[in-house]
């Protein structure tokens, strides 16, 4: 008992979001159980009638009331009709009010589910990036994708319980008014036979626990899978990868099915032990005299209604266990509480004019990690191309990360144009940005979706001419169905250097003031490299633009470069001073060359 209340207590604020549905369906509950149980106390009248007997004296006042249906000033036919047509009338209103409950739950599920859904996927767009990085891919997805269809069951199983609920009590106030010393005996079998439920099927929530990790091994495995196809087949892992996941699925398969016999356990166990009550309350009934046999069968067809009921009050308990740990896994995701955001400041943000300066800037992904970052200071001039070069791990993608606000720094301010980074409106700020990443992600979609993309709202000639300036319109006009074509999940129709410059047209027909690329030619031929290098020089007139470079040849007529290593500013200046001071920039820029000389 103690868990069903705890996970009623986890539903409850689902319920909440439409404060007044729960009253109304109670409302309704108790109105089509009334109908229901007023309905079966007519037969009590009926019976006599067909038995032409009187109902005996009595003191209870409610059979005292279905005298009045008797209707003795009618003939003994159109007695029975009038009674039968009100039971019938009780049947049709009953009926009516159950299915208005059930339109009125499917029109709150549908929509507390859609909230459901969406809210996840804003806390998911609204956490800062170091949650990404924190929490498995497979998780987050499995908790969007299936628990919250789990939750979704747990609020029809709560309504259920609250319908039936009032069911019983509507029942067991009649069986009270028929005989309270009978409808007693029966109350404390029926106690006996719920807690023996319980103790059977004790282990259902810690099996409903399990079931959730289950699933996100099971999705973290999908996940994996679907983005590492090539690597897979790349290596030969197929039957590695294929055992990995059957033992996933068989866990699941495994917990599903511990989790379905329990669950089983409830409705023959229920309806054996309430048979075997209601054939004890019938063996009663046929030793009573044959003036209260009316109202003895009535109490045991109102018994023999209210036992389902009892069930799915068992069933729903146990169900609504299983599946608590599935709502505590969405409530924990939807809780704002305990995870970092990035909040947006009121400044709106116009254009750059001055630079974007970082002053003392310390930065770790994790607070036990080296920093990434150690006491940066740096301006990077509005209008100019700045150049961040240096080792991998150096903290190039770090700064970044900072300037566009994935991250803030634990330590030092970024200032923009003298106003603090922090301070202005995200939306505006990253509206004027654009970056081509090495790590370049292309949609399910057409090639026109993909770069437009920069900016909703672009027209098809500004499309066009962005993939001309990135090299990529060719290759777009011969493909099958030219921009319109589909280019399957994460571009997979689609070549390396193909996809490198449709990211770039996206970039360009963002028309940014700030511009940034990340190995942006990384993965071109010498050919296409010189061509969007151009288009790039073209483009980077009048923008601010950082470039992150391995190819150190990419980065020559850049004003200002930056040399990081070990998370720190080691050397700064332009191509020939930096050349000159014979350090780590110009090692790596003899070593290049000398590869390039050999090759």
């Amino acid at each position: 008992m103690k868990r069903t209340i705890e996970a009623i207590k986890t539903l409850l604020p689902l319920l909440q979001i439409y404060p007044w549905a729960i009253p109304v369906i109670i409302a309704i509950g108790v109105l089509s159980s009334f109908c229901e149980g007023f309905g079966i106390s007519l037969f009590i009248p009926l019976f006599q009638n067909i038995e032409q007997s009187t109902s005996p004296e009595t003191n209870n006042f409610f059979l005292r009331f279905l005298n009045y249906f008797s209707l003795q000033e009618f003939s003994s036919e159109h007695r029975l009709l009038i009674i039968a047509a009100f039971i019938f009338g009780c049947i049709l209103l009953k009926n009516g009010l159950t299915y208005s409950n059930e339109v009125l739950f499917a029109w709150l599920n549908s929509r507390i589910s859609h909230r459901l859904r969406a809210g996840i996927f804003q806390q998911l767009l609204s956490v800062s990036y170091s949650f990404w990085e924190s929490n498995e891919s497979g998780k987050l997805m499995n908790t969007l994708a299936t628990e919250t269809w789990a939750t979704s069951r747990a609020l029809g199983v709560l309504v259920g319980l609250i319908i039936n609920t009032c069911t019983v009590v509507v029942f067991v106030l009649l069986l009270l008014l028929l005989s309270w010393r009978l409808t007693l005996v029966v109350g404390v079998a029926v106690v006996c036979i719920s807690f023996f439920i319980q103790w059977v099927t004790r282990r259902v929530k810690t099996l409903g626990q399990q079931t959730v990790e289950i699933n996100q091994v099971l999705a973290n495995r999908m996940w994996e899978s679907f983005g590492a196809m090539k690597l897979i087949r790349a290596f030969g892992r197929e039957r590695y990868e294929q055992n990995r996941f059957e033992d996933a699925s068989l866990q699941v398969q495994n917990i599903f099915l511990k989790l379905d016999i329990l669950s089983g356990l409830v409705n023959p166990i229920s309806e054996v032990l309430s048979a075997a009550l209601l054939l004890c309350i019938l063996a009663v009934v046929l030793f009573q005299s044959r003036s209260s046999l009316p109202t003895l069968l009535t109490f045991v067809f109102i018994l023999y209604r209210l036992q389902p009921k009892i069930k799915l009050l068992d069933s729903a308990r146990v169900s609504l266990v299983r599946l608590s740990s599935s709502v505590e896994d969405v409530i924990a995701l939807l809780d704002s509480s305990n995870k970092p955001y990035i909040r947006s400041g009121q400044m709106p943000f116009q254009t750059l004019r001055q630079a974007i300066k970082l002053e003392s800037i310390t930065f770790a992904y994790h607070p036990e990690a080296t920093p990434a970052l150690q006491n940066v200071s740096v301006s990077i001039p509005a209008g100019r191309t700045t150049a961040l070069v240096g080792p991998s791990g150096a903290g190039k993608s770090s700064l970044i990360g900072l300037i566009f606000r994935f991250y803030d720094p634990v330590k030092g301010a970024i200032y923009v144009d003298d106003c603090p980074l922090c301070e202005l409106d995200l939306q505006t700020w990253r509206d004027r940005m654009a970056i081509v990443s090495q790590d370049i992600y292309i949609f399910n979609a057409s090639i026109r979706e993909n770069i437009a993309y920069g900016r909703l709202d672009a027209m098809d000639s500004e499309i066009i001419e962005a993939a001309k300036l990135a090299n990529a319109h060719d290759f777009i006009c011969q493909l099958p169905h030219g921009y319109e074509t589909q280019v399957g999940s994460q571009g997979m129709r689609l070549s390396g250097g193909q996809r490198q410059r449709i990211a770039l047209a996206r970039a360009i027909v963002r028309d940014p003031d700030i511009l940034i690329l990340d190995e942006a030619t990384n993965a071109l031929d010498s050919i296409a490299e010189n061509l969007i290098q151009d288009a790039l020089n073209t483009l980077s007139r009048d923008r601010t633009v950082i470039i992150i470079a391995h190819r150190l040849s990419t980065i020559e007529h850049a004003e200002q470069i930056i040399v990081l290593e070990n998370g720190k500013i080691v050397e700064h200046g332009d191509l020939q001073s930096l050349l000159k001071q014979d350090g780590l920039f110009a090692k790596m820029y003899s070593l290049q060359n000398r590869q390039v000389s050999i090759t």
